[in-house]
This record gives structure tokens, sequence and C-alpha cells, in this order.
């Protein structure tokens, strides 16, 4: 039975990742069409499509009433894109940023952090801290496509049917792929007598982290290393807002005590530790490296928590 189940996640799984990359490259072909430059494409169209099998999984995961899920998916998601999205990118092919990021974009992302981990000490999630959220979404899509950014001009694509096309039927992908995926996780954590949250911290974080990894390794090998960290800052952020936001409405979520004990310090360092480091406006291959080691450790405490 619990082999079955494995089958049906990493199935799911697939179906997921495919589907989101359906989505991201014709949401990302538009977005460039439309004359917008490739960062800004990067922390906003690619980083929601990128979060969209958290945000998909987390509504069917609240409806399901296995809602401590949520908030392990979004508190995991956020340390694999720092620790892992983007040390591997930085291991790939230094990461040099050319946009003031710190003036807009790095403000809203540490503050979504510090105004997650206010809201979830008390171990709570009400229905004004979703609306909160929500807020907080429309805030940093104003700013971020109101901010006056010096870039070079892009080249535009052309759009084509086929590219509509790849948006809907990714979408619907990510929309089945997200349904069993959920389904499979509850089931696992049941036959293995583990929590949902630390399924959800692992296994769902890293396997909805994935698109992250495939986006931001290709834009390095391209040459475009710097949309990686719009990628990862505009992920986050989504996830912060977004995927704790609307799903609070579907119904009330769970916060595992033990959630303010581990997983969301880990979390916090693991932002401040991108701010510091994009300071110099450059991650360097060691950089990348000492972030890589991180997460091995997490995922290696987060085991040694379940044992």
């Amino acid at each position: 039975m619990l082999l079955q189940w494995i089958g049906v996640f990493v199935v799911a799984l697939a179906v997921l990742l495919k589907a989101s990359d359906f989505f991201i490259k014709a949401a990302e072909k538009i977005g460039l069409a439309l004359g917008i430059p490739s960062f800004i494409v990067g922390v906003t169209i690619v980083a929601a499509g990128t979060s969209l099998p958290e945000l998909i999984s987390s509504i069917f995961a609240v409806m399901q009433d296995s809602s401590e899920i949520v908030v392990g998916n979004v508190i995991g998601s956020n340390i694999t894109n720092i620790l892992l999205v983007l040390g591997l990118t930085a291991i790939v092919k230094r990461i040099d940023i050319k946009f003031d990021i710190l003036n807009v974009d790095m403000p809203i992302f540490i503050g979504s952090a510090f105004l997650l981990w206010f809201m979830l000490y008390d171990t709570t999630f009400t229905t004004i801290e979703a609306i909160i959220c929500l807020l907080g979404l429309a805030i940093f899509l104003g700013y971020t496509f109101g901010a006056d950014r010096e870039g070079e001009k892009e080249e535009r694509p052309t759009l084509s049917p086929i590219t509509f096309l790849m948006l809907i039927g990714g979408g619907l992908g990510i929309w089945a792929g997200a349904k069993y995926t959920v389904d499979a996780v509850i089931e696992i954590s049941r036959i293995m007598g583990i929590g949902k949250d630390i399924v959800a911290l692992s296994m769902i974080a890293f396997g909805t982290s994935i698109p992250e990894i495939i986006v931001s390794i290709g834009a390095a090998r391209r040459g475009n290393p710097e949309m990686a960290v719009g990628n990862v800052l505009g992920s986050n952020i989504f996830n912060t807002f977004a995927v704790m936001g609307i799903p609070a409405l579907f119904g009330t979520l769970t916060i595992p005590a033990s959630t303010t004990v581990f997983s969301l310090p880990i979390m916090m360092g693991a932002s401040i530790l991108f701010v510091i480091m994009t300071l110099t406006k450059k991650i360097s291959k060691w950089e990348g490296m000492m972030l890589f080691l991180l997460y091995i450790i997490f995922i290696n405490e987060l085991i040694n928590a379940t044992m």
C-alpha cells in the first residue's frame, strides 16, 4: 500500500512539474512579448508560475482537512528556494545583480518574512491575517511594476496560439497534479506515522521547488543568472502572501507548534543571510556552495527530528 501511494506521489508530482514547465514558459514568453524586462518577469510572472504548485496543493490540503501541509509547504519552499535553488544557481555561474533590488524588492522580501514570523509565532493564522497577506501581495505587485528600473532593452518574442494553449493546458495539469500529490502525501504520512507538516517541509517543498531549480539554472546557463535572484525573491514573496493568504480563505489553517521552534527560525536565518549576500550585488560560487551545504544540514536535522 505504501509503495502504491509513493508511486502515485511520484507520478502526480511529475505531472505537476511538467505542467508547471509549460505554464511558466508560456507566461514568461507572454511577459517578454509585452516588453517586461527579464528581471521583472522573473520576480513576478515566473515567480508566480513556479509558486502555483505550492498554491494549488495548499488549497487542496485545506479542503481535505490537512491544512498543516500549508505552513510546512510555505516555510519549506522558502528555505529550499534560498538555500538550494540560489545555491545551485551560483555554483553553475556566479550571480551578478544589475538591478537595484535593495530599494524595492529586498525590503518587501525581508518584510514578508518577518510578517510571516509574527503571524505564526502564536501558532494561529486568522482570516484578518490572510487578508493582510493578500494586501501585501497587491503592494508588492504595485511597487514592482511601478518601480523605475534601468536595464538593457531586450528583444521581444512573437506570440502564437500555441503559447496560449500551453498556458491553459499547463494550468489544468497543475490542478490535477496538485490534487493527487496532496492525496498521496496524506496517505503516506498516515501509513508511516509521520506528521503531514514534516512531509510538506521536505517532500512537497523540494518537489514543488523543482520548477524554480530548473528555471534558475537554465537562466544561469543562458547567461542570465540574475533571473534566479528575481525568481527566488518573487517566489518567496508569493509563497508568503498568496500561498498562506488564499488557502486560509477556504478554511482554518492548523499551525503545528513545532513550526515556531524549528523550521520558522531557519527560514528567518536563511532570509537574513540572503539579504546580506546581495549587499555586494553578487553571489559567488563559494557562497553558493555554502548555501547548498546549509540545505543538506537542514534536511539532515529534519530527518533526525522524525526519528
